[in-house]
């Protein structure tokens, strides 16, 4: 029977339930993985927290105040999605209280609370940190993955990487708290989705050595929900342009794109490597295909594989079938595990030190976009 890890999970919302969701099907998993066990739930919100009552019998503590579950002996690790404004803070204090910890990006609404985060981190350096990002765990791009990692792209001529949504298209969607400074940052889409967008860059040794980056406010305002408007002042759209620096000192363009206001994209994710011996892409709108093509001389063709469901780490689920988010939730989660049992794993959670380096890339692109000018990181 596989070791539990009791866990809270502060904040109880879309992302606390798909972690949930994930612990609840870990009989999935067919490797001897240590399993989440939900013990302790902290929210403001009592219908968000009555989900989790309702599902799971081995919640003992409920709690509006999260403190009162970094106090409990018997939870070992805590899942945290709050608004970026309260990460500096939060993040900071489940570090010391010697809980291990998966949070949301951007781990820190700005570089100088990252910074905070860190220096927990620095001062508590038995725990194991991570930040979430799922989708480098669909099969498709772990294929992707691998072949980066074997050279078979040969020398990079450039790379694309993006997270894009269309909900914002909406124009009579009423203001959130992702779309206020204050609660947001500056950073706007750049910190709800940056992140996702640099996970397999940034592991690939793929590191950005400037930025000039294109902020686009295109929704000046929005529905106050009350009858009003409200001023919408965070960036709805961000392109960065960047020199990118690999392994054996070649220098190539690196696009990076974040975009809420993105016609046709319900949640895509992808990433492009285009290199002299061959290319590859993924794109979450087709989950399951690995595209790629060989150069021979003058003429390419893209191949379409159907990678099929081949995960990280195995399930019971047949090759044959579909992968799905659910499975990657599963998935990155199944990683963290294996971290915070000390296992090595072939491609984990991001890192710490890849927050750092986030920050320091989108503190730079801000400046790049006031400034008009190129910034060097």
């Amino acid at each position: 029977m596989n070791k539990k890890i009791r866990f809270g999970i502060i904040g109880c919302g879309l992302m606390g339930k798909e972690f949930a969701s994930a612990a609840a099907r870990w009989c999935h998993l067919t490797d001897d993985v240590p399993a989440p066990e939900i013990v302790g739930v902290c929210d403001f919100n009592e219908a968000a927290i009555q989900w989790f009552t309702n599902n799971f019998d081995s919640i003992k503590y409920v709690t509006s105040d999260y403190k009162e579950l970094l106090n409990k002996e018997d939870i070992d690790a805590i899942y945290c999605a709050l608004p970026h404004n309260l990460h500096g803070q939060v993040y900071s204090d489940i570090i010391r209280a010697g809980k291990h910890f998966l949070g949301e990006k951007p781990f820190g609404i700005d570089k100088a609370a990252n910074e905070e985060i860190l220096k927990a981190l620095e001062e508590n350096p038995g725990v194991v940190v991570r930040c979430a990002s799922e989708f480098p765990f669909f099969p498709a791009c772990q294929e992707l993955i691998r072949w980066v990692k074997e050279g078979k792209f040969g020398k990079i001529i450039e790379v694309h990487a993006g997270f894009n949504h269309s909900s914002d298209m909406d124009l009579t969607k009423p203001i959130n708290w992702k779309r206020t400074i204050e609660i947001n940052g500056e950073y706007g889409c750049m910190g709800d989705l940056g992140i996702h967008t640099q996970h397999v860059p940034f592991r690939m040794g793929w590191t950005p050595k400037n930025v000039y980056a294109v902020l686009s406010n295109i929704c000046t305002e929005r529905p106050d929900g009350k009858g009003g408007m409200a001023p919408c002042k965070t960036w709805d759209n961000a392109t960065l342009v960047c020199e990118a620096e690999d392994k054996n000192g070649d220098v190539f363009p690196m696009f990076l794109e974040t975009k809420r206001m993105s016609p046709g994209s319900t949640d895509e994710w992808f990433i492009e490597v285009y290199g002299l011996e061959a290319s590859g892409k993924f794109n979450s709108n087709d989950p399951n295909a690995f595209c790629y093509t060989n150069a021979v001389g003058k003429e390419q063709a893209w191949c379409r594989l159907n990678v099929g469901y081949k995960p990280q780490f195995p399930t019971i689920t047949g090759g044959i079938f579909e992968f799905g988010f659910t499975d990657s939730i599963l998935q990155m989660w199944c990683s963290f595990m294996k971290e915070i049992s000390g296992e090595k794993v072939e491609f984990g959670c991001f890192t710490p030190e890849e927050t750092r380096l986030s920050h320091k890339l989108l503190t730079a692109a801000l400046e790049s976009h006031k400034e008009k000018k190129v910034v060097t990181l």
